[in-house]
């Protein structure tokens, strides 16, 4: 913490006094910009015109990353979110701009050396036993080398931090902020606050530079999160790391977009990304903390089949509030319960207050109707983000910095997992982490929203239950008694009386259909004499009840014991479960409840025993 003191710190009044004083300074950068990126965009145009865009990609995708790099951090950086997104570059392009993510060009080993020794305060030779001559790897912030501890020969890698930088991604900053506010004052289409964008991403940014502070990222990022056997995070060693030099355990692996090396080891890029998602879930959706900067350079596949993560410099974290409001959203959508939907935008920091909802409501109704004849998990998170983004333009949207760097993890993701499957779909992996925190979280929030998911005009849908049910077995963390206590506890709470009554009317038809079921089984399974002597030769069967009625009960009765024979079949069942839940049920509220029921049920079928007496 002492090498860090004198770390930088993103502060826009700073970077406005220093280059507001230095108009050639920024004219210079910004032609630099401007004939950069005008030459290509140029190219490309005049490639379009002479019906010679095709021939040319490989060459124009060549130039952008030489441009690019160029340019200097900024754009690298820029370049690497791009590299991603093979639904929105051609693969010439992905082919080369994936060298931005740890092939750039390197600046020399004894300014490197130097800069190790500086801010050390040691001899490189008493530090380290070997050191490799020139880096491993080169990143748009540092490069990298692969060195051994001389106390604990420990194989290290060791993140040397490129002279120079702060001047560099300083001025940069100062012109897109400038732009920002040009943007803000004249562009009325954009309707978010793009200074703010730029500020939250430069403060990253600057994070970026603090090694110490990535390296507390990095043990924060390990609490949390390596406590899966899939997920592996290195350690730190803090002798050996300042404000420029990081030193962590060195990770041999394969980056995630290499397939065909990562297939040759027996492993499946699926599956990784798969983990790197459900890793992605509870960074987002648990504790809040997550990486915000998960391209291919930073997620390796070990040999044991571990999803190792690296780069721990641009973090994030989400509100606790939107949390649970993202997971709200999402059974909003499945519900098509657009109002809900809309006032969710509260919560998530989106709208302010005093914003009236009313006319979003239709823009949400017509795109999720459209997009939501296809199931949930059919649908692209791209066509989502593009949809809501048509959304959040019309309507006085703020899309707080958070979401925006959410969004970036998880199409990134979503990208990596299209260089294996082109028709993988990030909602699909995602579904059964939300079906597992609704069937088990306690939060009163999540609570409110699995009720909304199964109750609708007072009925209960056992189709949504044991969907949830089915896609929640999926996740590993499933426990099936977690899934039954919390809602007991919340039937039996002071606040549940409109839920009990739903209950207690539910419990009753499905009790009617049990037995009533097995009546019909019965009555099926006896040969037709018996049956016409017992029956009086009654061919509609034992019961004063039509055929779609006895349909309808025997369909309720055999979903609910495919339900109980999910719960049966969970890896984590055990009859013991059942004991908390009789616990609950000694409760006072569950033996009045229990009685109405029971009450319920006797009335139920003494009204058909008095039918079947009645009859003709």
């Amino acid at each position: 913490l002492t090498r860090a003191s004198n770390a930088s710190v993103y502060s826009p009044e700073f970077l406005a006094l220093k280059y507001g004083s230095n108009p050639l300074k920024v004219l210079r950068r910004t032609s630099q910009i401007v004939v950069g990126l005008g030459s290509f965009a140029l190219k490309v145009f005049f490639d379009d015109r002479n019906g010679k865009l095709n021939q040319n990609k490989r060459l124009r995708a060549v130039e952008l990353r030489r441009t690019l790099t160029r340019l200097g951090p900024t754009f690298v950086k820029i370049g690497q979110g791009l590299s991603t997104r093979p639904d929105l570059c051609p693969s010439e392009y992905l082919e080369e701009l994936e060298e931005l993510q740890d092939a750039l060009p390197t600046f020399p080993d004894v300014e490197a050396f130097s800069c190790i020794e500086k801010e050390l305060g040691m001899p490189l030779e008493s530090m380290y036993s070997s050191i490799s001559s020139s880096p491993i790897a080169a990143a748009s912030l540092g490069q990298v080398y692969k060195g051994q501890l001389k106390y604990s020969k420990q194989v290290v890698a060791v993140k040397v931090q490129r002279p120079g930088i702060e001047e560099a991604i300083g001025l940069d900053f100062y012109l897109i902020r400038g732009l920002g506010f040009f943007i803000n004052k004249y562009v009325d289409i954009v309707t978010t606050d793009v200074v703010a964008l730029v500020d939250e991403f430069a403060r990253r940014v600057y994070q970026e530079l603090n090694y110490v502070q990535e390296g507390q990222n990095a043990r924060r990022f390990k609490k949390l999160y390596a406590d899966k056997a899939e997920v592996f995070v290195p350690d730190i060693f803090w002798d050996f790391t300042s404000n420029k030099v990081l030193t962590m355990e060195w990770v041999e692996g394969v980056k995630l977009n290499e397939q065909a090396a990562i297939e040759s080891q027996g492993l499946k890029v699926l599956d990784l990304v798969n983990t790197g998602i459900q890793c992605s879930l509870r960074q987002l959706l648990e504790y809040g903390y997550f990486h915000a900067d998960p391209h291919p350079g930073n997620l390796l596949a070990t040999p044991e089949g571990k999803l190792a993560f690296l780069d721990f410099g641009m973090m994030s974290e989400t509100p606790e509030e939107a949390r649970y409001a993202i997971i709200g959203h999402v059974v909003h959508m499945v519900n098509r319960d657009y109002e809900a939907m809309a006032r969710d935008y509260y919560a998530l920091d989106f709208l302010s207050p005093d914003v009236d909802v009313t006319p979003i409501v239709p823009a949400l109704r017509n795109f999720f109707d459209d997009a939501l004849n296809s199931t949930v998990s059919e649908l692209n998170f791209k066509t989502i983000v593009d949809g809501l983004g048509a959304v959040l333009y019309a309507y006085p949207f703020n899309v707080p910095a958070y979401y925006a760097l959410i969004l970036r993890s998880l199409t990134v993701l979503e990208g990596l997992a299209l260089y294996a499957d082109p028709e993988f779909k990030v909602l699909a992996a995602s579904y059964p982490y939300f079906a597992k925190r609704l069937l088990t979280d306690p939060n009163p929030y999540l609570r409110d929203a699995l009720i909304e998911l199964l109750f609708k005009d007072g009925k209960f849908r056992w189709n949504r239950l044991e969907n949830l049910l089915v896609q929640g077995r999926k996740d590993k963390d499933f426990l099936a008694k977690d899934a039954l206590q919390p809602v007991l506890k919340l039937l039996l709470g002071p606040d549940g009386e409109e839920l009990r009554n739903l209950v207690m009317k539910e419990s009753i038809r499905v009790t009617e259909a049990i037995v009533l079921g097995g009546v019909i089984d019965t009555y099926n399974f006896m040969p037709g004499p018996l049956r016409s002597l017992l029956f009086s030769g009654n061919i509609t069967g034992p019961l004063k009840a039509s055929a779609s009625e006895q349909e309808s009960m025997l369909t309720l009765r055999a979903q609910v014991f495919r339900i109980w024979g999910l719960l049966q079949s969970s890896e984590s069942f055990d009859p013991s479960i059942l004991q908390p839940i009789v616990q609950v049920l000694q409760e006072p509220e569950a033996r009045s409840l229990g009685g109405r029921v029971i009450g319920g049920i006797t009335q139920r079928l003494a009204a058909r025993l008095l039918q079947q007496v009645l009859r003709v």
